[in-house]
């Protein structure tokens, strides 16, 4: 009888080990699956803009719903310090898509100017969508005429972490100047604006597509100025940095009579490494596949077929496979 209960109790303590180490694998291979999920299942995306009164932030909103609307996956277009902040963000798992000029990204993926020693690498390119203008703007009577006019002057040179900065010291730098010779001011476009009008500043750096919001916003109280950018300076600064292209603000911006020429740089869109294939191939139809759908004056730019562009870094492969796909 003893010997029965205990043959019984061995096997029922068998049972139990097997019983139990099954219970182990299960929860093992759901942690495996849960991790796997993280990517799939994404049930919200952050989308990194700009200020509010810049380009980046209405055209983030349009992006935002698009996404949403095609993929399932609710998306929202926050502010932030634009370019080079929205790198770091992007680095650092603190948003999942942004907006960057094709510079910045460039710098950050090799760890150089601003990014010395803080390489972005988990990031990559979803594609590039319009040119960026660099608009030097002050108040038609500051006397300002040219860069050189700048000489001592307090001049905003964009937000901290922006794309802006670099802009203008690389413009400073083609016309004789750096940012020693100025009163440089940190300021985002609407600050900058708001500093003109006040007289607390003497002109602004402002990058973005033209027209902008916060310097329409100027030109409706006091009449507006860009300084324009020559030929010769615009060859010189594509020679030392190739990623310039010249370009031209239309007659009629912000109540100008004539042309003014400059010089521009791309915006494209960035997003995290970790975003799975599927859903970056859906983000990215999601966008360039509803480009009527986008009512800003910048949507005209926004193409699949030039969306390769002027990218110098990495290309999502989930994007790549939807590019490849409709420009075949």
């Amino acid at each position: 009888m003893k010997r029965r209960q205990l043959k019984l109790l061995s096997i029922l303590s068998i049972l139990v080990l097997m019983i139990l180490a099954a219970c182990g694998s299960t929860d093992e291979d759901s942690s495996d699956s849960d991790s796997g999920k993280t990517k799939e299942d994404i049930k919200f995306l952050s989308m990194l803009t700009g200020g509010t009164q810049g380009t980046y932030y209405p055209l983030g909103g349009t992006f935002a719903d698009l996404i949403t609307t095609e993929t399932g996956v609710k998306t929202t277009a926050e502010v932030s310090q634009a370019s080079a902040a929205n790198m770091t963000a992007l680095q650092e798992g603190e948003g999942n898509i942004a907006f960057v000029q094709t510079d910045i990204a460039y710098y950050g993926t090799e760890g150089i100017m601003m990014f010395e020693g803080k390489k972005t690498d988990a990031v990559s390119a979803l594609g590039a969508l319009y040119p960026e203008t660099v608009q030097l703007v002050t108040l038609a009577d500051s006397g300002i005429t040219s860069f050189e006019d700048l000489k001592g002057k307090k001049v905003s040179v964009g937000a901290p972490g922006s794309g802006t900065y670099a802009n203008a010291e690389q413009l400073l730098e083609i016309h004789g100047l750096s940012m020693e010779d100025i009163e440089a001011q940190s300021l985002d476009f609407g600050e900058s604006t708001d500093g003109i009008q006040s007289g607390q500043i003497d002109a602004a750096f402002i990058t973005a597509g033209y027209p902008t919001g916060a310097v329409e916003a100027l030109n409706a109280t006091n009449k507006v100025s860009i300084i324009s950018v020559s030929d010769e300076k615009a060859d010189a600064l594509i020679e030392k940095y190739p990623y310039y292209a010249k370009d031209t603000i239309p007659a009629g911006t912000y109540g100008i009579k004539g042309e003014t020429p400059t010089v521009s740089v791309l915006a494209m869109l960035a997003v995290n490494k970790d975003l799975s294939e599927d859903l970056v191939y859906k983000i990215t139809k999601a966008i360039y596949g509803n480009t009527d759908k986008i009512s800003h004056a910048k949507g005209e730019f926004i193409k699949a077929e030039t969306a390769l562009d002027g990218i110098g870094i990495e290309v999502h492969p989930g994007a790549k496979k939807y590019f490849d796909e409709v420009n075949k």
